[in-house]
């Protein structure tokens, strides 16, 4: 007599898999948008919260007091379509920022005259402090690992600015379209597209695989891309929108359609070209950001579900892979101080002084220096690479997480310092 054991269908492992990210959906969500409220509430932009409810959901707070908890609700790790939806979001996220921001202003003299100078100096100036401390803590910090190449994955930590997040930073405080908010965005997204490129060029060095023909590639890969965007996508972009108008504030489906197929093409390309997908999305928003009919109905039909569902996924899901709670020696945090200190210093100082000597008075040049030092999780997936490849060691990842998120913390309070003296008005609320 043969007993029948029941078979676990297809359909049903689907439905389980669904509920579980069905409750991390939830509770990530949730978290978030109570942390951008409470985070407003004490003068600091949402998008701060959001991150800080990723910190606290991950073993920093939740999964370690409450271990299992943490298990049954995001088991071992986020279910693998967490992941995917957070990455999706990022995309979008920089589709807006691309299209949102008058980057017509880089027409007046001052900007085009900072712009590059700045943009050098950001990259330039923390990379070498970084690199200089990585070798120096090397033999204390990270004996096992090769000192050349754990000092570049440090300087290139340091040299990062958050793109995304600082795009909602200026948003929320209405300095989207405001001179020295174009200037800092252009100059964050050069300052990222060179990092990217550091960053694989460090990548294929510590995994034996560098040529410098494969580096060379990439760069004219990347200089074709933008090529091609200018000369070929950016006169086809402008031919959909007329074909295809605005009616009623309301964006045709068909035009919607096609322009997120451009999106995550794009985003496609610029994965291949080593430089990070998201880069695509900025690229896709910039061969629309002329339309202002267009830009302001996307906002009103996609934006808000993408800032509300979208980002607070990618916020918390990175969080979760952090653990604050590595370091437990005095040496330990004076080593973390240092770290903070190198990417303050090697940020706010040089921007500050490129932005006086091209012509910015002292609270403009404070202002662009302040939001230049925005990290946050630009720098986690930086430092996720790292730890991944095992050439930084969990306590210097760490640090490094901390640096990222005390130097994101840093910009609400210095551009509510500055922006009074520039007669800029502080939007009374700052939600996201």
């Amino acid at each position: 007599m043969s007993i029948a054991i029941p078979l676990i269908t297809s359909t049903q492992k689907t439905e389980t898999l669904l509920f579980s990210v069905l409750i991390q959906l939830a509770v990530m969500i949730g978290a978030a948008r109570l942390l951008n409220r409470i985070f407003r509430r004490l003068g600091q932009p949402g998008v701060v919260g959001e991150i800080v409810a990723g910190l606290l959901l991950g073993p920093s707070l939740f999964g370690h007091f409450f271990p299992g908890l943490s298990l049954d609700v995001f088991g071992a790790k986020p279910a693998p379509p967490v992941s995917i939806l957070s990455q999706i979001g990022l995309i979008l996220l920089m589709f807006q920022i691309g299209m949102s921001f008058e980057f017509g202003q880089l027409t007046q003299l001052r900007a085009k005259r900072a712009l590059l100078p700045i943009t050098a100096v950001s990259i330039l100036v923390p990379l070498g402090l970084g690199m200089a401390l990585g070798h120096y803590s090397a033999p204390l910090l990270a004996g096992d690992i090769p000192a050349n190449i754990y000092a570049l994955f440090c300087g290139v930590a340091l040299a990062i600015t958050a793109v995304p997040i600082l795009g909602r930073i200026l948003v929320q405080y209405g300095l989207e379209r405001h001179e020295l908010g174009v200037l800092a965005i252009a100059a964050a997204a050069l300052n990222d597209v060179i990092g990217w490129l550091l960053l694989a060029l460090v990548s294929a060095l510590a995994t034996a695989s560098f040529a410098p023909e494969k580096s060379l590639l990439q760069v004219a890969g990347v200089v074709g891309f933008g090529l091609v965007c200018w000369f070929v996508l950016r006169p086809a972009a402008a031919w959909l929108l007329r074909k295809f108008p605005v009616e009623d504030g309301e964006i045709p489906p068909t035009l919607m359609a096609v322009l997120l197929i451009v999106v995550f093409c794009m985003a496609m390309c610029t994965f291949r070209l080593g430089i990070f997908s998201i880069f695509g999305g900025f690229a896709a928003g910039l061969l629309v950001h002329h339309d202002r009919v267009f830009a302001e109905a996307w906002r009103r039909q996609v934006g808000a579900f993408v800032l509300v569902f979208f980002l607070p996924i990618f916020f918390t899901f990175s969080g979760l892979r952090t653990n604050l709670l590595g370091l437990d020696t005095g040496s330990d945090w004076l080593w973390a101080l240092a770290f903070l200190a190198a990417g303050v210093f090697g940020k706010v100082v040089p921007i500050f002084i490129v932005a006086r000597v091209a012509g910015y008075p002292r609270a403009a040049a404070s202002l662009v220096a302040a939001l230049m030092n925005t990290r946050a999780l630009m720098e986690l997936i930086v430092l996720n690479i790292g730890l991944e490849t095992g050439f930084l060691p969990q306590k210097v990842f760490t640090m490094l997480v901390i640096m990222a998120v005390v130097t994101t913390l840093m910009t609400g309070p210095l551009l509510r310092l500055t922006m009074p003296r520039l007669r800029l008005a502080i939007p009374r609320d700052i939600e996201a």
